[in-house]
């Protein structure tokens, strides 16, 4: 008997979070029209500093967290939830009055918005974001292709989903996420795991993804920031960001790093590999961006 309760004294606090989060994710789909869109956007890169930015925007006292999971950066709508509604949507963001309460405690504009790096690589982001907030400003981080490729792969190791060595599921990744992005075009509510997952190769190919932003976005709405320069310079990278925005300085103290993952360094010869892949790629974001990214690929 005393196994049984003890046992349903552990559920009972699961069972009352999810009541209470079941009823917050109510009460914000209810009061939505009350509830502005985001003003800004940081849609990628994956693996490129996207948690550590984000961390450090909200600790800003003008930059709200995400309602009613305050935890998480994303509410992946223009992604995987793009079923679930405008409703939906704005329920994650704070109503008009909250941010006037914000604003008059602490002297300045509210800025509410969200980190999603599969925003950039999706086919169909970018016309969503374009149609709903054509006004938003979106923040791109870019990570050298060649480290961010073995992070991604290092990532989903981590997490249990991936069974390959870094070379094999490179190999993999064309058979993995065949006729995913066409499908994702092809039926709008669809969700494809294995194109968030696997495409440790293609999301380096960041102009390609880039393209269908920048025809529907101003260049003054876009900061791009090469993710060496966060790390470099978290400091000024912060301020750069919060000027983009419209906000008032506001020092950190402290810059914590983020999902950082250390490993043994990536094989030479798969380096090199990588690096004269993506070398033509990176020369053509360099020109079409007019960007100074210092990545090791400039010398055949």
């Amino acid at each position: 008997m005393s196994s049984v309760r003890n046992r349903m004294k552990q559920l009972v606090p699961t069972q009352v979070s999810d009541r209470i989060k079941g009823g917050l994710v109510d009460y914000g789909v209810r009061t939505s029209d009350r509830r502005p869109l985001p003003d800004f956007l940081i849609i990628g890169t994956k693996r490129g500093g996207t948690t550590s930015l984000w961390n450090y925007l909200i600790q800003h006292p003008l930059v709200p967290r995400l309602f009613p999971a305050w935890n998480t950066k994303a509410t992946h709508y223009f992604e995987e939830n793009w079923h679930r509604g405008e409703a939906w949507y704005r329920s994650h963001f704070p109503t008009t009055r909250q941010r006037a309460a914000l604003e008059n405690r602490h002297g300045g504009p509210a800025r509410a918005g969200e980190a999603a790096p599969l925003y950039m690589f999706h086919p169909l982001a970018a016309q969503r974001v374009a149609a709903l907030m054509p006004g938003v400003r979106l923040i791109v981080l870019l990570r050298d292709p060649v480290e961010r490729a073995y992070s991604h792969w290092k990532e989903r190791r981590t997490n249990g989903v991936e069974p390959l060595g870094f070379a094999e599921a490179l190999a993999a990744e064309p058979e993995r996420t065949a006729g995913e992005r066409e499908r994702l075009i092809a039926e709008p509510e669809y969700f494809s795991e294995a194109y968030d997952w696997y495409t440790y190769r293609a999301r380096g190919r960041y102009l390609e993804h880039l393209e269908p932003w920048l025809e529907r976005f101003d260049r003054s709405q876009i900061l791009f920031v090469p993710s060496e320069q966060l790390y470099r310079d978290a400091r000024g990278t912060y301020r750069r960001t919060l000027d983009f925005l419209g906000l008032p300085p506001h020092d950190l103290g402290d810059f914590k790093v983020y999902n950082d993952r250390r490993s043994a360094p990536l094989d030479p010869a798969l380096r090199a590999e990588l690096t004269g892949y993506y070398r033509p790629y990176n020369a053509a974001l360099r020109q079409r961006l007019d960007l100074d990214l210092d990545w090791p690929d400039g010398v055949a």
